[in-house]
């Protein structure tokens, strides 16, 4: 049976250059990126949620942010656009999500966490160790205080798992139906992956960071100068990052009629849905 997914934007971001980061637009106009989140509604399992973007607490408290990324990034804080809010305007309660899983636990993919405090929290088990041990160069992209609240957590091991589309070391999530798997996409952080998941339209691969375009994945020497510079500044593994890339470019051309890729922040690959 497929599952029914939403495609939510929990978090617009608003940096300087529009040319540089979207690859059109003036030199001083202001780009757009966004956080693509899903909700998925499973029939025995509850509610689903991959990533959840910017949360309650971020919106009303910004500065717990941090300058730096507050500057660069802009984001456009709003109630609204929380996972919280739009689950509940969709007519369900907060509660009725059981299960949230990660792509990492960036500041701008993690900041919900604390909304839906009953909620299993999946994650790869570098990417928690990284979390919560990080190192000098990551400390500013994890926020504590988006898990103080002592999730539910729920670590997948590395190294084990099967093969999907040629993709290795897949898992599926504890607890849901086999049409949701974890996908290891190492490079942008320590433990980083891809969430696969069958909706009604077939396969979609949230990809998470391991691209920030659309032009990555097919016309790669588009990909905006701005976003190249950002995606190598926040790199952990460039070596990894970049053969993950060149998987999800393969998986694009063999089975780009079988699988929906799209990545966290490209509004272009948001307005499809």
């Amino acid at each position: 049976m497929s599952l029914k997914i939403h495609h939510l934007n929990c978090g617009t971001m608003c940096p300087v250059c529009a040319k540089l980061v979207n690859g059109e637009g003036g030199w001083l106009s202001p780009a757009k990126l966004i956080c693509h989140v899903l909700l998925i509604e499973t029939p025995r399992d509850g509610l689903v949620l991959v990533d959840t973007g910017f949360g309650q607490l971020d919106v009303q408290t910004p500065q717990r942010l941090g300058r730096p990324f507050l500057a660069v990034s802009r984001p456009q804080l709003a109630l609204s656009e929380t996972a919280a809010f739009q689950v509940t305007a969709l007519g369900f309660k907060v509660e009725d999500v059981r299960h949230i899983i990660v792509t990492h636990l960036d500041l701008d993919h993690a900041g919900g966490l604390p909304d839906f405090p009953l909620a299993k929290v999946h994650v790869f088990q570098p990417e928690f160790d990284a979390a919560m041990h990080p190192d000098l160069r990551s400390k500013a992209r994890y926020l504590p205080s988006q898990w103080a609240h002592s999730p539910r957590w729920v670590k997948y091991d590395s190294g084990v798992g099967q093969s999907w589309f040629g993709l290795n070391h897949v898992q599926s999530i504890q607890g849901l139906e086999d049409q949701i798997f974890l996908v290891p996409l190492i490079g942008h952080t320590r433990g980083h992956c891809g969430i696969a998941v069958k909706g009604e339209d077939g396969w979609l691969l949230h990809c998470g960071d391991a691209y920030f375009s659309h032009k990555e994945l097919t016309k790669p020497s588009e990909m905006p100068l701005g976003l190249r510079f950002f995606e190598e500044l926040l790199q952990t593994d460039r070596r990894a990052r970049v053969e993950n890339l060149k998987q999800l470019q393969r998986l694009q051309r063999s089975h780009g009629h079988e699988i929906q890729l799209f990545c966290a922040h490209d509004p272009v690959e948001f307005q499809q849905y």
